[in-house]
């Protein structure tokens, strides 16, 4: 009987220990693949603003909501092209879908929505402090939605960024309660998009190509309507660039390139997390504004905002190492530890 009962208590034990490591240790992303899937999405990020502007402002193209149906249109027709042709795989459409999505397309709509009020309303400097806010609203969504604690070095990293920001541009801080709310509504729904995306991506329900389709499909139609409500047909109808060959190619690069966009953004989340995403996208920004002080000589010197912009660059380069060297070191989980949290 002792026996039976010392056999049984050895299965629960190897029983426990197989759980524990089917929960802990999950097969660890690549240093390689975190580090491209980072800079593809800063890349990309960086590009498709280029292109973009190339299209609005110096072919003067009247829509941005009919540049972003374009880049809708072009990343569903990859997206049905790959899965017709079995390169890549989603799941068909069925009642389950939108739950499964959900709330993506709304924190997506949010985005769209609140995307361009802000820099209408704000100068510059006063846009990117209250942009690098998308930084700490990720901390805490990771927090409450993905019950992910950051260690303190990582919360200081984050506020030296956000910190810094805050410096680099107190001298140019001008209120508009309009310019404020845009914002900030935009960081968080750019904040709750990226932690979301990564709980979505974690339960498998769809896969990251089936997460982009479906949010593409569900917000197309939103999209249409805000295009109509704002009158910009009558005004692509009446663009006479759509001869001009050089203008269709620089309109199908940014319709290409928001597709790249988005899928950087999911893998970057994928293989990161929301944090790092968030981070990788305010860190263009930041490298920008260093470019600017050497090349197109519009960079006006202040010690404030020098200060403050490398107190920003010190929190962005210590997060990079805690993440992408310091955190990718093998954690070992030793057997005796694994035994004895089995016992209790």
């Amino acid at each position: 009987m002792s026996t039976k009962s010392s056999h049984d208590s050895e299965c629960d034990v190897v029983n426990i220990y197989i759980r524990k490591e089917e929960i802990t240790s999950k097969t660890p992303v690549p240093l390689l693949s975190k580090i491209l899937s980072a800079v593809l999405y800063a890349a990309s990020s960086f590009l498709i603003t280029v292109v973009n502007k190339v299209v609005l402002t110096y072919y003067r193209f009247p829509s941005a909501h009919t540049l972003g149906l374009g880049q809708m249109i072009v990343t569903l027709f990859i997206l049905s092209c790959g899965k017709t042709f079995g390169c890549l795989t989603f799941p068909d459409f069925s009642r389950t879908i939108p739950l499964k999505i959900w709330p993506l397309p709304l924190f997506y709509l949010g985005n769209l929505i609140t995307g361009l009020g802000g820099t209408q309303r704000l100068s510059l400097p006063m846009f990117t402090v209250l942009r690098r806010f998308t930084i700490l609203m990720t901390m805490i969504g990771e927090y409450i939605v993905l019950k992910v604690r950051q260690p303190c070095i990582i919360v200081v990293t984050v506020f030296a960024m956000v910190g810094g920001t805050v410096v680099a541009a107190s001298t140019d801080l001008a209120f508009d309660l309009n310019g404020y709310v845009f914002v900030l509504s935009n960081d968080f729904c750019t904040a709750a998009n990226n932690v979301y995306l990564k709980k979505k991506l974690e339960t498998r329900d769809l896969t990251k190509f089936g997460l982009l389709f479906y949010n593409v499909l569900f917000m197309f139609a939103p999209l249409m309507y805000i295009t109509w409500l704002s009158g910009d047909f009558p005004k692509i109808i009446e663009y006479d660039q759509w001869t001009n060959l050089w203008f269709l190619t620089w309109f199908l690069l940014s319709c290409t390139m928001g597709f790249i966009l988005m899928y950087s953004t999911i893998i970057c989340t994928q293989y990161n997390s929301p944090l790092t995403t968030t981070i990788v996208g305010c860190l263009k920004n930041i490298l920008v504004t260093y470019l600017g002080m050497f090349v197109g000589g519009d960079y006006v010197f202040s010690i404030t905002n020098f200060i403050g912009l490398n107190m920003s660059m010190l929190g962005s380069v210590v997060y990079t190492y805690l993440i992408f060297v310091q955190k990718n070191e093998p954690k070992v989980v030793h057997h005796e530890e694994v035994l004895e949290s089995g016992k209790e």
